[in-house]
C-alpha cells in the first residue's frame, strides 16, 4: 500500500500539463531520433540533456524529458530494421533477422504495428518490476562480479550458435570475426596499440555506427541493386498494416516471455539490450522448434527482441535509481543530468527525493501509452517509405548512411572504412554468413575481455575465480548445453527425415 500511494504521488507529479507536454515531445523525438541509423538512445539524451539544463528545467521535468527520449528512441530503433535492414542501434539487431524479411513479402507494416506492440507491452511489464521488486532486483544484481558478466557474455556467445539453425559454423565464424573487430585500437590496461597499423584514426577502436552501417546499411545497397538489376526489386507492399487477432494471439507468450527475460537481464549494470534481444531470440527460436520459419519473416522473431530490448531499457533504470550505478550507456548519461542538479542517485534517492524518482517512474507508464499512441498511427506513414522506387531510395539510405558516419568524427577515414565494411559484409552475406552474430561480437567483445581482466586481476591470474559461484556454475551449465545440445538434435532430426520418408 506504501508503494502504490508513492505511485499515486508519482502520477500526481507525471500528469500535471507541463510534464505530460514534455513526455509527449521527448516520445516524439526519441522516435525520430531512434529511426536514423547510427544515432541511438545515447545521442539522443546527449543532445538534449545541456537543452534542458539551459531552459532551467526542474530536475523531474528534466528526467522525465530524457526518459521519454530514451524510451522513443528503443520504440524507433525498429523502423529502419524492418523497412531498410539497418538497425536504429545495436538491440534492433535482431529485429532485422525476420522484420526485413516481412517488409520484403508486403508485411513491413504489420511487422511495424507488432513491434510497437511488443515494444509497449515489454516497456509495461518492466516499468511495473521496477514499482514492485526494484530494491530486491537491485540486491540481487550485486551478486554479479566480473566472473559471473564473462559467463554471462560466453552464455550470449552460446545462443548465437542458434541464429543460424543448420548453418552455425558461419554464425560461430561471424562472431569470431566481430570479437577480433573489438580488439582493434589502444588497450586501456597497458597503452599499448593493437591492431591499428600505425593508423591514427583507429587509435580508438572502430565506431559501432561505422561498422553497422557499412555491414547492413552500405552491404544492403549493394544487394539491392544487384536485386534491381536482376527482377526490378525487392521490396513488395500490401495493403494491410495492423496485424490482427490471431497474430497478436500467436505472438502474446512470445511477447511475455521476452518481456520478463529482457527486465531481469536489464537489472544487470552493462548487460543491455543487445544481450537480451539476442538471448529472446535464440529461446524463442528453440521454443518454436523446426517447423517455425525464424529468419525468413516469422512475426515472432520480431515480437521477441522489441519486447526484450524495450524491456531491458527501462530495467536498466533499477541500478541507477537504487545503487546509483548506471545500467546502461543511457542512464550514464542521465546520471550526468542528475549531477547537474546536485542529486546524488542511491538508495537515499527514495527517501530524500520521492517526488522525482516515483514522478520519473509514473512518467514511464505515460511515456510508453504515448508512445504507442504515436507510433501505431503512422505504421501507413512508415509503410510507406517501401513505395519509394528503388532509384530513389537507394541515393537516399546513402545520404543518411553516409552523414550518420561523418558526424561521428567528421573524417573522410570513416566514410572509407565503412565503404570497406560495405563490401565485406556484401561478399559474406552473399556466402550466407549472417551480418546478426558479428555485430554481436563486436559489441559484447570489450565487455568480455574488460571482465575477464577484471576476474584474473583479483586473484592475480587464478582462472578458478571464473567457476566459483553457483551463478557462474548455472551460467557454464547454459553455455554447455547450447554447444551440446543444438548438434545432437539436428543430427538427430536429420536421422529421423529417412525413416519418415521410408
Amino acid at each position: 500500500m506504501e508503494t502504490l500511494q508513492y505511485l499515486a504521488t508519482g502520477f500526481g507529479v507525471a500528469l500535471t500539463a507541463n510534464n505530460l507536454m514534455i513526455a509527449a515531445l521527448g516520445a516524439l523525438v526519441g522516435t525520430i531520433v531512434g529511426m536514423l541509423p547510427g544515432l541511438g538512445p545515447i545521442n539522443g539524451v546527449a543532445i538534449l540533456m545541456p537543452l534542458a539544463f539551459a531552459l532551467k528545467l526542474p530536475a523531474e521535468t528534466a528526467l522525465i524529458l530524457l526518459a521519454a527520449v530514451y524510451m522513443g528512441c528503443e520504440f524507433g530503433g525498429r523502423i529502419s530494421a524492418i523497412l531498410i535492414n539497418v538497425p536504429g542501434d545495436a538491440g534492433a539487431i535482431m529485429t532485422t533477422l525476420d522484420g526485413y524479411p516481412m517488409a520484403r513479402k508486403g508485411l513491413g507494416g504489420v511487422a511495424l504495428s507488432i513491434s510497437a506492440w511488443s515494444s509497449f507491452v515489454g516497456s509495461f511489464i518492466a516499468t511495473c518490476g521496477i514499482v514492485l521488486f526494484a530494491p530486491l532486483l537491485a540486491r540481487w544484481a550485486l551478486a554479479f562480479g566480473p566472473a559471473e558478466y564473462f559467463a554471462l557474455m560466453c552464455f550470449a556467445f552460446a545462443c548465437i550458435t542458434g541464429l543460424m539453425g543448420d548453418a552455425p559454423v558461419k554464425a560461430a565464424l561471424a562472431a569470431i570475426i566481430g570479437l577480433s573487430l573489438a580488439t582493434v585500437g589502444l588497450d586501456s590496461n597497458s597503452g599499448v596499440y593493437r591492431f591499428t597499423g600505425d593508423n591514427v584514426h583507429l587509435s580508438d577502436g572502430i565506431q559501432f555506427i561505422v561498422l553497422v552501417i557499412g555491414l547492413f546499411s552500405i552491404s544492403e545497397i549493394l544487394l539491392m541493386l544487384e536485386q534491381h538489376v536482376g527482377s526490378g526489386g525487392m521490396v513488395k507492399v500490401t495493403g494491410r498494416t495492423l496485424f490482427n487477432l490471431k497474430e497478436l494471439a500467436h505472438t502474446w507468450w512470445t511477447t511475455i516471455r521476452s518481456g520478463l527475460i529482457g527486465f531481469v537481464v536489464g537489472v544487470l549494470p552493462g548487460a543491455g539490450a543487445t544481450i537480451a534481444s539476442a538471448m529472446t531470440y535464440t529461446m524463442e527460436k528453440r521454443i518454436a522448434g523446426p517447423e517455425a520459419k525464424f529468419g525468413e519473416g516469422d512475426i515472432r522473431g520480431v515480437a521477441a527482441p522489441e519486447a526484450a530490448n524495450n524491456a531491458s531499457a527501462a530495467g536498466s533504470f533499477v541500478p541507477m535509481l537504487t545503487l546509483g550505478v548506471p545500467g546502461s550507456g543511457t542512464t550514464a548519461v542521465m546520471m550526468g543530468a542528475l549531477a547537474l542538479y546536485n542529486i546524488t542517485p542511491g538508495p537515499a534517492l527514495f527517501t530524500q527525493n520521492p517526488e522525482l524518482v516515483w514522478g520519473l517512474i509514473a512518467s514511464f507508464f505515460i511515456a510508453n501509452f504515448l508512445l504507442l499512441l504515436i507510433n501505431i498511427p503512422l505504421v501507413g506513414v512508415f509503410a510507406s517509405m517501401l513505395r519509394t522506387p528503388n532509384w530513389l531510395l537507394v541515393p537516399a539510405i546513402l545520404a543518411v548512411s553516409t552523414i550518420g558516419v561523418y558526424s561521428v568524427h567528421a573524417t573522410t577515414f570513416d566514410l572509407m572504412l565503412m565503404a570497406v565494411a560495405g563490401v565485406v559484409g556484401y561478399l559474406l552475406r552473399k556466402q550466407g554468413v549472417p551480418m546478426a552474430p558479428l555485430i554481436l561480437g563486436f559489441v559484447l567483445g570489450d565487455m568480455m575481455e574488460q571482465n575477464l581482466r577484471r576476474a584474473l586481476s583479483i586473484t592475480n591470474g587464478e582462472v578458478g575465480i571464473l567457476f566459483e559461484s553457483s551463478i557462474s556454475i548455472g551460467l557454464w551449465v547454459g553455455v554447455a548445453f547450447m554447444i551440446v545440445f543444438p548438434p545432437l538434435y539436428r543430427a538427430w532430426r536429420g536421422a529421423r527425415r529417412p525413416a519418415a520418408a521410408r
